[in-house]
């Protein structure tokens, strides 16, 4: 009985993540033409979903912030296009995420979001900087998860 009941509630406390992928800079260096995907599935398009961008840098990146542009693709209607300003170090280099040599950021792109329609979904995010070849980040993710509400 209180294996049943730990377990219950290992399952019933899950991550709310609908999706939750990271994609691997190669070498530590993001080519200026690198478009990188992540293509998920909405089921439920009742419920409210935050969708949040995942940056893991080291010390060699040579910059307080990144700018990306990013495209939304819908599974019905027209595709979104817009620029995030992502900021990894404050004004006097200290790495805002978490992490010693390894850092992880997160950076809300959508909050308390209903999607309009229910099916698959594509965002990709292109590094905006104005260098060819950016050193530093080792890996991008995106995580999907149905929001939080307290009851």
């Amino acid at each position: 009985m209180v294996a049943f009941l730990l377990c219950f509630l290992v399952f019933s406390c899950g991550e709310q993540a609908v999706y939750n992928q990271y994609q691997a800079i190669h070498n530590f260096s993001w080519e200026k033409n690198k478009e990188y995907y992540f293509t998920f599935q909405i089921d439920d398009n009742s419920i409210p979903y935050d969708v949040t961008l995942e940056i893991r840098n080291n010390n060699l990146y040579p910059y307080q912030n990144l700018w990306l542009f990013y495209n939304e693709e819908p599974p019905i209607g027209s595709m979104v296009c817009d620029t995030i300003e992502c900021l990894l170090a404050d004004d006097f280099g200290k790495w805002n995420g978490t992490g010693i040599s390894l850092f992880q950021s997160s950076f809300p792109i959508r909050t308390n979001y209903r999607f309009l329609n229910k099916g698959r979904y594509t965002f990709s995010f292109r590094q905006g900087m104005r260098i060819d070849t950016l050193p530093g980040i080792q890996e991008i993710g995106l995580k999907v998860e149905k929001t939080f509400i307290n009851d």
